[in-house]
């Protein structure tokens, strides 16, 4: 999953952002209310966290231009400042959630998480197919025979986000730019490599090529 994140406090925007990359997200981290608008209406981001608290223009003012424009990209608000009328305020404007800051960094997470399966129409907070289970937290795999895989960081986030799409064709641009921050080298045949992986993992019935298109997984018959 990739994340667009908002924060311009020096010292908490790179933590959260290092803190995120373990939990098996791609981080774009952005200081500035212009930078963050510009970010969010040119690469199709999993979720934001958005600081209201911008030193330019106002994370709230962002959230209302992308939603103007028909952006409906899920955001999470943070700020420092304890306002119910600036938490109405931000759901009126099109927020998915809010948190105050100072919080638990395992509660954004959630909240992240649970938005996320919401935004993909995912219920639960287990990702399965076929008898094979995905464990978020631990960022490993469980075969339908019972046998566990740990995951690197990249066949973490590429499964992650093809299970979120069962079904769907996903060109390989698609998933680079899912899987990948904005500084990463995207070679999309690298794709091709971690495919292999999991197929190798996952058996071969899962992951379907569609040639000249890209990959879907599909339940096994």
């Amino acid at each position: 999953m990739r994340l667009l994140l908002v924060e311009d406090d020096p010292k908490l925007g790179p933590r959260l952002a290092d803190d995120l990359k373990l939990k098996g997200f791609a981080i774009d981290l952005v200081a500035t209310g212009i930078d963050a608008e510009f970010m969010g209406d040119e690469v199709a981001y999993d979720v934001v966290i958005l600081d209201i608290g911008l030193p330019d223009i106002s994370g709230l003012k962002v959230l209302k231009n992308w939603r103007a424009k028909g952006n409906n990209l899920p955001v999470i608000l943070l700020t420092a400042r304890d306002d119910w009328q600036e938490r109405v305020d931000g759901f009126q404007a099109g927020a998915d959630d809010y948190l105050g800051k100072p919080f638990h960094f395992e509660e954004l997470l959630e909240r992240l998480n649970a938005i996320i399966r919401r935004s993909k129409n995912k219920v639960g907070i287990a990702l399965s197919i076929s008898g094979i289970k995905l464990d978020v937290n631990k960022q490993s795999v469980t075969t339908a025979s019972g046998k566990e895989h740990s995951l690197t960081g990249t066949e973490f986030r590429l499964l992650r986000y093809m299970m979120m799409h069962q079904n769907e064709i996903l060109s390989k641009h698609r998933l680079t730019e899912h899987i990948y921050d904005d500084v990463s080298d995207k070679d999309s045949n690298v794709i091709e490599v971690y495919i292999r992986r999991l197929r190798n993992i996952l058996g071969d019935d899962l992951i379907k090529t569609k040639r000249g298109q890209g990959y879907i997984m599909r339940p096994s018959l």
